[in-house]
């Protein structure tokens, strides 16, 4: 079973949307997919609910629980946690303990980049992040190419350790598509198409671990 764990200090930096993208994905690839959802507010359980229906269903569980390991099926494939907002590198240690992948969205502000730094430091200094047991990757999101602001976001980012593994752009489609329990990946239009291939790289990334 792999087990991405997508997390951030900061709220509001899309880390559902990445979540339930990434467990739409594993779905549709024809995984045995499990969202586990370790965020208070229940946005990716919900948006699981509301995926029940598809034969590419994923299935929730609730990871504010300490038994969350317990609840997931032995025949699961694909775990994908989409961890607590404003979330620290010790409030994961449960999660960090059994992940193969650290997915880190950031946004294209001076505030979020400076917000993530103590975050990332408190990461490297974990056990199995030292050892390359667990891989830590980047993902700008909400980005705006054509825009100075995230040119020089992305740059920054990419003058650190942990390699930048996506550059998602902003799109209003990522909140209409969650609140519907779908994803870009369950599309194929060309519009769609030219927001999946922002995902490329990511997937990409997650499969060589």
């Amino acid at each position: 079973m792999k087990t991405v764990l997508v997390a951030s200090s900061k709220g509001g930096v899309g880390k559902t949307t990445i979540a339930t993208h990434l467990a739409a994905q594993s779905a549709l690839d024809g995984h045995r997919t499990v969202l586990i959802d370790a965020d208070p507010q229940g946005s990716s359980t919900r948006w699981a609910e509301r995926r029940s229906d598809l034969e590419t269903a994923v299935l929730p569980i609730d990871g504010t629980r300490k038994n969350w390991l317990k609840q997931v099926p032995e025949d699961t494939q694909r775990t994908v946690i989409d961890a607590p907002a404003g979330a620290t590198a010790d409030s994961l240690e449960s999660f960090l303990e059994h992940a193969d992948a650290l997915v880190v969205p950031i946004l294209p502000s001076t505030l979020d980049i400076d917000a993530t730094v103590p975050f990332l430091n408190a990461i490297a200094k974990h056990p199995r992040v030292r050892r390359g047991q667990l891989r830590v990757g980047l993902v700008g999101n909400r980005l705006k190419p054509w825009t100075n602001a995230s040119q020089q976001a992305v740059e920054l980012l990419q003058q650190w350790p942990y390699p930048v593994v996506a550059q998602l752009r902003d799109s209003q489609a990522y909140v209409m598509l969650v609140g519907l329990g779908r994803s870009l990946f369950d599309y194929h239009s060309q519009h769609v198409r030219d927001h999946q291939e922002d995902w490329v790289p990511l997937l990409k990334w997650l499969r060589k671990g």
